[in-house]
């Protein structure tokens, strides 16, 4: 069985690229659905296994199956999926197989492979993928067992290390961001648009700040007055923002719209309502929110989720010996996995071993049932009951041994004597 990791994330590839190789919340279960099916194209699709991690930061593929090529097959999966030109995603791909992907894993869940080191949110994602890959049937006895170990080990470094000690959020840098063009942010006007998880960070970060007015935007009107009264703010619609726009001095988005919400058309309007004033605004989604060409107006100052990453990165100096200490966790478990990986191999070879030894057993038992219905003697029986499993136990390795030549005989004569070597 092969064990893989294959994807793209903020270090190998630009937003522009990861927005296309996304994965929509409600597209995961049937991506998952697809890749076993993709991998099972020469009719072996059972056994094969698929988990989908898809982030503002990364979409990687996990996989366990048996394909001949099973690297290439996932990349071209990729590409497939999101008809994308398979030149075009190749180079930015990382191919991880067997305990390299294993690795990934535990790096990723522990916060070390993250934009900003050390952060707790990647964990509850990845837990959000794997039950929705449980609930298409992508995990198997493989992956389950990597996903499992994955979750023990993050909380191994976070428990065990510092490695989240001195991380700065990506919603701590929108904040410092903002105060490099607003000298005070209690005199701004904020918007958030969504309602999600990051906004919801964001809006806390933000709202410490005591903002002039804080308002969310969010498709349902409800869910976004439940965040907006936790803040003290208020509500609107999704609907609403040509009209209301302009009144923001500060908007953060993050939404899972396939789409861009805000246009270039409608920004150039709200610029000229605002007499110019700045505005400040973080595209945190992926695929972005806001259109890119947004940030070349003037009096507009636009940052997207990786201009955050840059930012972030201070202070990296003070995490390097948990990261050390976390690495070396690492390691050590994923030595662990593989060495239970190992001992899936011989599993089916065990389990023929004891069907092929009770079929043995069984038709002498039944021998010296007939034997001693006959009237024979009970030594007698014995005796043939233990020379004939003897016998037919090893006529297999002897006609082995003699059947083979040079030095495949000379490995088995070394190997038998060990096999059946037995404790007196």
């Amino acid at each position: 069985m092969q064990l893989l990791a294959v994807g793209l994330n903020h270090t190998t590839a630009p937003v522009s690229l990861r927005e296309k190789v996304a994965f929509a919340p409600d597209q995961i279960s049937q991506a998952v659905v697809a890749a076993r099916s993709w991998f099972g194209k020469d009719g072996t699709e059972f056994g094969n296994e698929a988990a989908i991690l898809s982030t503002c930061n990364r979409t990687e593929l996990y996989a366990a199956n048996q394909v001949d090529n099973p690297i290439d097959a996932t990349a071209h999966f990729l590409a497939d999926f999101h008809k994308l030109p398979y030149a075009e995603l190749r180079p930015h791909l990382y191919t991880l197989p067997q305990d390299n992907a294993v690795r990934h894993a535990f790096r990723v869940a522990s916060g070390l492979d993250s934009m900003v080191l050390g952060e707790p949110q990647i964990l509850g994602q990845m837990k959000d993928a794997v039950r929705q890959a449980d609930a298409a049937g992508g995990l198997g006895t493989y992956l389950h067992q990597l996903f499992q170990r994955t979750f023990a080990v993050a909380k191994e470094v976070r428990t065990t290390t510092e490695i989240g000690a001195h991380s700065v959020s990506m919603a701590a840098a929108a904040v410092r961001l903002s105060q490099r063009i607003f000298d005070k942010i209690s005199d701004q006007h904020v918007l958030f648009i969504g309602a999600g998880e990051m906004i919801e960070l964001c809006a806390t970060h933000f709202a410490a700040q005591n903002p002039k007015s804080l308002t969310i935007a969010n498709r349902t009107l409800e869910r976004g007055e439940a965040l907006a009264h936790r803040f003290n703010g208020k509500a609107i619609r999704l609907a609403e923002l040509p009209q209301q726009l302009a009144q923001f001095d500060i908007i953060i988005s993050c939404t899972a719209s396939s789409l861009p919400i805000i246009g270039l058309g409608l920004v150039e309007r709200v610029v000229k309502a605002r007499r110019h004033r700045p505005i400040f605004m973080v595209d945190l989604a992926v695929p972005r929110d806001i259109e890119p060409e947004i940030g070349a107006l003037d009096d507009v100052f636009l940052y997207t989720v990786d201009d955050l990453g840059n930012v972030v990165q201070t202070g990296l100096e003070n995490r390097q010996a948990a990261v050390a200490q976390a690495e070396a966790i690492i390691e050590t478990r994923v030595q662990s996995f593989m060495h239970w990986v190992d001992g899936r191999v011989v599993v089916p070879v065990i389990q023929d071993l004891h069907e092929s030894s009770e079929v043995v057993r069984m038709m002498e038992l039944e021998r010296a049932r007939k034997m001693l219905a006959k009237g024979e003697d009970i030594d007698a029986v014995l005796e043939a009951l233990s020379k004939g499993i003897t016998a037919k136990f090893l006529h297999g390795p002897q006609q082995a041994l003699h059947q083979a030549k040079g030095d495949e005989r000379a490995r088995l004569a070394t190997l038998l004597p060990q096999l059946f070597r037995t404790k007196r």
